[in-house]
């Protein structure tokens, strides 16, 4: 996972309307429902099947950190799949999304002015296309790379050329040195 791939999972996390299963019993109950068998969550949190039912029914109370941690991840990434689609596909349609990060910019630009790119911290909302382009990008399992291309050409639209009002010659922008990037919506 990139860095924008993981600013979009937290902003999921925000929209959940109730809180995932805390205690360990609860957590691995959710997930053999989403697994449907004891070896696949076995699998995916790297136990054996055997301690995932011990888990489920009680015999083991807690797991280690690491495993402990995998367990919690792997339910939160399965929570409330509907509120979270709800949520992208009023983002992708009417609301658009907000960015902000601290980040090094660069672009190209006309002749004689400067192109060096610096540190700037923004704060940009983004229009419902910038949104669609980013969640469809992440379905179809594209790259942190290709990412930061939708989203340094919704600031090159909305910020830097101010919606075409300004910097037309304005052609390219660059994302790089992502010091922290999150996503509302």
């Amino acid at each position: 996972m990139g860095e924008i791939d993981d600013a979009i999972e937290r902003a999921d996390r925000e929209a959940f309307t109730r809180e995932p299963p805390k205690t360990l019993k609860g957590q691995i109950s959710y997930l053999l429902q989403q697994f449907g068998s004891a070896k696949a969550v076995a699998q995916e949190i790297g136990v054996t099947a055997d301690s995932v039912n011990r888990y489920r029914r009680g015999a083991r109370k807690h797991a280690r950190a690491d495993i402990a941690a995998k367990i919690d991840d792997a339910v939160r990434q399965r929570w409330q799949p509907l509120v979270r689609k709800r949520r992208q596909r009023q983002a992708a349609t009417t609301g658009g999304v907000t960015v902000e990060t601290r980040a090094r910019f660069g672009y190209t630009a006309p002749v004689g002015t400067t192109d060096d790119g610096r540190f700037r911290r923004l704060t940009v909302h983004l229009p419902p296309a910038y949104a669609q382009r980013l969640f469809d990008a992440r379905e179809t399992g594209a790259g942190d790379q290709e990412m930061r291309k939708i989203i340094a050409e919704g600031f090159k639209d909305a910020y830097f050329q101010d919606s075409g009002i300004r910097a037309m010659g304005l052609s390219d922008v660059a994302i790089n040195d992502i010091d922290y990037l999150d996503l509302d919506y």
